[in-house]
């Protein structure tokens, strides 16, 4: 229970250096180690749930948002040395909205990753402001364009920490049984004695069976004591 509980805080310390990310100049090492963290903490949680699928997403979008990041790198590159060439300043501003292009969509592939993550959380914890988060990411990738979609991302991450904070984790997981499918046969039922037992009588002279309350052996005619 220890380790899980270590991975959810370590997720929850992810998310809030990730609403720091916005410090200027430190904010892009605070992103970088939330991100670490983060991952790592959902990688617990999904060994836990047992579901690596939620793992796998969150890889997956941190991937594409490092592919969106390159591609933004790129396009600023290619925009600064066109306009030092001079020459080369036409392809240059179309290299420069390529990369752009290329980055939002990556960026909004990263968003859509996350929000599986965190709507499997959601559905296996119960924390619905999981599910919050991961819609405001969506719509905050959508709206990156405009001022406003930083502000959704923002307020995502700060709904995210408060969700991996107060999650309730089960205290037991379950069995190895459970885990692979196996169902233990039933246990045996004691079998059932009849409350009451005949004892069955033989003839002294004869040695023949009779009824208990007979009183002359029917083979041999004898009286029978009590």
């Amino acid at each position: 229970m220890s380790n899980v509980e270590s991975s959810k805080t370590l997720a929850g310390v992810g998310s809030i250096l990730l609403v720091l990310s916005i410090v200027p100049t430190a904010g892009a090492v605070l992103g970088i180690i939330g991100l670490i963290l983060l991952l790592i903490g959902i990688k617990g949680l999904a060994n836990y749930y047992q579901d690596n699928e939620v793992y796998q997403n969150s890889v997956t979008g941190v991937i594409y948002y490092v592919i969106a990041v390159i591609a933004v790198a790129v396009a600023i590159g290619a925009l600064v040395f066109g306009f030092a060439t001079i020459l080369l300043l036409g392809f240059g501003i179309l290299a420069f909205i390529g990369g752009l292009v290329v980055a939002f969509i990556f960026y909004i592939l990263a968003a859509q990753r996350l929000k599986k993550t965190f709507d499997t959380l959601a559905e296996k914890s119960g924390e619905q402001s999981f599910r919050t988060a991961g819609t405001l990411l969506w719509w905050g990738a959508i709206l990156t364009i405009v001022f406003v979609g930083l502000i959704l991302i923002f307020i995502a991450w700060i709904f995210a920490t408060m969700a991996f904070f107060s999650m309730k984790l089960q205290s037991q997981q379950p069995s190895t049984s459970q885990q692979y499918g196996y169902t233990p046969p039933p246990a045996p039922q004691a079998a059932q004695t009849s409350p009451t037992v005949q004892v069955t009588r033989f003839c002294p002279n004869c040695g023949a069976p009779v009824q208990p309350n007979t009183t002359f052996c029917p083979n041999c005619g004898k009286q029978l004591t009590a």
